[in-house]
């Protein structure tokens, strides 16, 4: 799978009640909470600045309020693409991520990676689905700013697909895929 033709914005929706549990929420589909909402506000206050063209969220319900918000402000409307849905971790959903990652001795966004049950979704799945998501977009739509409203998983497998690294991600919080020739690296915008 080819890398995407030009940098992108994405982020992480607003939180859950499930993120402040700690709790792997996959495509258990829990809508944001009281900080999630303030989160998407501040997140489309941070973007107030850039020109978006395009807002393209996951279905699930965190991600398209999330994006609803953002949209709102920019006066646009949200698209969405199933190529951005989250990682479906199968039987460890609604289970909590601390406990399982020291069940499993694991202590680093690669140990979670390496940990997945086998009923999950691979990984490399995760990331070939969203790079050819995010590429149709900016092919179909060149010189378009577009946000893509997603998942820590989806971002994540996508950092590691581009930059080969993970990086320190979070609810509502912006992020900018930049490529600059063949190098990609990931900056938060704002």
């Amino acid at each position: 799978m080819s890398a995407p033709s030009r940098s992108f914005i994405c982020l992480r929706h607003g939180a859950t009640d499930w993120n402040r549990q700690g709790l792997f929420q996959g495509r258990t589909d829990n809508p944001l909470n009281d900080d999630g909402i303030a989160q998407a506000h501040a997140a489309a206050e941070k973007l107030r600045a850039v020109e978006l063209t395009h807002v393209v969220s996951s279905p699930l319900l965190r991600a398209v309020q999330t994006a609803e918000i953002i949209a709102g402000l920019a006066s646009r409307t949200v698209t969405l693409d199933h190529g951005l849905i989250e990682l479906d971790f199968g039987s460890f959903e609604g289970r909590p991520v601390r406990e399982l990652m020291m069940q499993h001795r694991k202590n680093s966004a690669q140990g979670l990676v390496d940990m997945l049950p086998a009923d999950s979704e691979p990984w490399a799945d995760v990331a070939s689905r969203a790079v050819r998501s995010v590429s149709h977009w900016l092919d179909r739509h060149p010189g378009d700013e577009i946000l893509f409203v997603c998942h820590d998983a989806v971002m994540q497998s996508m950092a590691q697909r581009l930059t080969g690294n993970f990086f320190k991600n979070g609810h509502g919080r912006p992020f900018r895929f930049t490529r600059t020739d063949d190098v990609w690296t990931v900056v938060e915008v704002g």
